[in-house]
């Protein structure tokens, strides 16, 4: 059994979605082979030497499940993608690029963040663009920790805003990406989260595309086990 799970944006003030997720850990993630975590892990990172006692506490978790055998990948996602080797070390985790393919279900199967897709958001594209590009990236590193935090906030805001005032369509993967991308990696499944939309979309000549829901209101996982790829609910557990 392999687990796949995305956009749980972990932070401090949502207690219940950690405490969901350490749940998921304990019921599902330590018994399965492997866990993909497909972006957006934590709601912001601002670099490995900013870790928070929080973000460590959830490294630990991890490597106390990687310990029972379970092998744990992590990509990066939008919002956490200055998350890096000393993060994967203490939760002794791989770093996955965005796309990979793996195997699943007995067929290669490709694995994204999503948000690349979106490109019908030009305006995200291009932040995109700049933010990823590697002397960028450097630069960002290497920023005073207040100057990132500030950065950090100041981005939050306004992707929060510019979403709200964008149509559905613009904000949500382009078809034609996404046809692209299967063509070129000439894969008949594409598996991503970032738009928070879960969903088991059927595509032309038998593909199929499955969207990870994000971790809100209730958490959402795929399983993959013998020749099935399952998305499914997961209820946080109720509170006292």
């Amino acid at each position: 059994m392999i687990l796949l799970i995305s956009d749980l944006h972990l932070h401090e003030e949502r207690p219940d979605i950690t405490g969901a997720f350490l749940a998921f850990l304990e019921q599902h993630a330590k018994h399965a082979q492997a866990l993909y975590i497909l972006g957006d892990f934590f709601e912001v990172w601002i670099g490995d030497d900013a870790m928070t006692p929080f973000q460590r506490s959830i490294a630990t978790a991890l490597s106390a499940v990687a310990a029972g055998g379970t092998q744990i990948y992590i990509m990066h996602g939008n919002r956490d993608f200055l998350l890096g080797h000393d993060f994967c070390e203490l939760a002794d985790c791989e770093l996955l690029k965005d796309p990979s393919i793996v195997k699943l279900a007995g067929k290669p199967v490709l694995l994204m963040h999503g948000d690349s897709l979106c490109t019908s958001d030009r305006s995200y594209i291009r932040l995109r663009r700049v933010l990823r590009n590697p002397l960028i990236l450097f630069i960002l590193r290497n920023l005073p920790l207040r100057t990132r935090q500030r950065l950090a906030g100041d981005l939050r805001q306004k992707s929060k805003t510019s979403t709200r005032m964008k149509a559905m369509d613009i904000t949500d993967v382009n078809p034609a990406a996404v046809e692209q991308v299967m063509a070129h990696y000439q894969v008949c499944t594409l598996i991503h989260g970032h738009t928070h939309r879960p969903a088991v979309h059927t595509l032309a000549e038998g593909k199929q595309r499955i969207v990870l829901g994000d971790w809100d209101s209730q958490g959402w996982f795929i399983k993959a086990e013998h020749n099935s790829l399952k998305l499914q609910a997961l209820p946080f557990p109720s509170t006292p």
